[in-house]
Parts: structure tokens; sequence; C-alpha cells
């Protein structure tokens, strides 16, 4: 028998609403039924990006600096920044370490000038980061960051993540539902989520082999 041939496999919003429905014995009937499984969905969203780095949210993005300015605003869609280098007019790149809040704040001249080798970043609705020490010339801040999940809209839409994720997603949206329409199924329901979102971030991990050079070094006698 010859098989599909096909892997492009996916839910919709409705459908994921409709699965995480049946698993709480219950049927999606009305508008409002959608609505709120809907919300629950956008919750779920922000308690994944509380959970830690979700792979398929990192992306790259630059900022140009300018002489004399520290601080520049971010993207409200920043969840947090992973990796910064600054980029110089020679496409020469120095990694920048980052500062607490506590930290930048006990600096004692914030308006030192020179080449930047730090930074704060300030993870408001509004992000921002500063950069110590204000830069001296014109550079680029290259970066990797996290972004938020977008939100699950329309019925008819897909949602933002890998296939991988969709028994997480439907396991976790069914516990969320049965939070308040299923009662009797909040534990079985909490426990398959739990289960599938450990296998989805799991296999989310970075996959670079660790490599550990040995100490050969030793004290003459």
């Amino acid at each position: 028998m010859a098989t599909s041939s096909s892997r492009d496999f996916d839910l919709d919003v409705a459908e994921i609403i409709e699965e995480a429905y049946e698993r709480c014995g219950l049927e999606m009937r009305t508008g409002y039924d959608a609505k709120t499984a809907r919300r629950s969905l956008n919750l779920m969203f922000a308690e994944w990006a509380n959970r830690g780095l979700n792979m398929w949210t990192v992306n790259q993005g630059t900022v140009s600096v300018t002489s004399g300015t520290a601080s520049y605003d971010l993207a409200s869609d920043y969840v947090d920044l992973l990796e910064v280098v600054l980029r110089n007019s020679s496409s020469v790149d120095f990694t920048l370490t980052q500062m607490s809040r506590s930290e930048y704040l006990t600096i004692p001249n914030k308006a030192t000038t020179g080449q930047p080798s730090q930074y704060y970043f300030n993870r408001q609705v509004t992000p921002t980061i500063t950069l110590w020490a204000t830069p001296d010339a014109s550079y680029t801040l290259v970066y990797y960051y996290v972004r938020r999940i977008q939100d699950a809209d329309t019925l008819i839409n897909t949602t933002d993540a890998p296939f991988r994720f969709l028994p997480c997603m439907v396991a976790g949206l069914a516990y969320y539902l049965a939070i308040k329409k299923a009662p009797d199924r909040i534990q079985i329901l909490k426990t398959l989520y739990e289960e599938e979102f450990q296998r989805a971030a799991a296999e989310d991990a970075n996959s670079t082999p660790l490599k550990l050079t040995p100490n050969i070094s030793y004290l003459s006698t």
C-alpha cells in the first residue's frame, strides 16, 4: 500500500479548541465556548514564555548605535535578550556582558564615554537596552532575542508554534478548560499537560554537543 507522502499536518485554532473540549468530555457549541477557549490559549502562551526558552521564538535583531547615546528602546514583543555583540565600522564584533539593575545603578560615572563593554536590559512593557560605557562612536548592536508568541486570534489561523508542540498545546488547553468546565478531570489533564510539555521542551533544547578540554598540567617534583 502507498503512503501519503504528506508531511504538512497541522491544526488550526478551531481544531485545537475542539480537541481540547473533547478531552474534557465536552463539545464546543457556542461562540462564547470558542471565545473563552481562545482566551485560555493565549494565557497559556504567556505561561510558556514564563517557563523558559522556546527555541522557535529566537530571532536576530540589530540596533544602530550613535555616539553619545547610551539607551535605546526595543520592541514591546521582546521577552529577553540572549547574546549581544557590538559591531564596529570594520565589521569586528565584541561580546558585551550583561549587568543587573543594581550593578548599573552603582556605576559611579554613567556618562563615561568609550567603546561599550556591558549592557543593562530593562524589562519594562517597552523594554530598553542601556550601554556602558556611553558610546564614543557609531556602532551596530547585533543580538539574539526571544520574541513573544503570536496570539491565537481567528479560528481559521494556525498557531505560532512548530508541529512538535501540538500535543503539548492541546493537552495544555484541555487542562485550562477543565479548570473552568470539567473540574473532575483537572488532575489527569494537568498531569498529561506537564508530561507533554517536558517532552516538547526537552526536544526543543539546543543540541550542540558539549566539548570539554582536559587539564593535563602537572606539578613538577
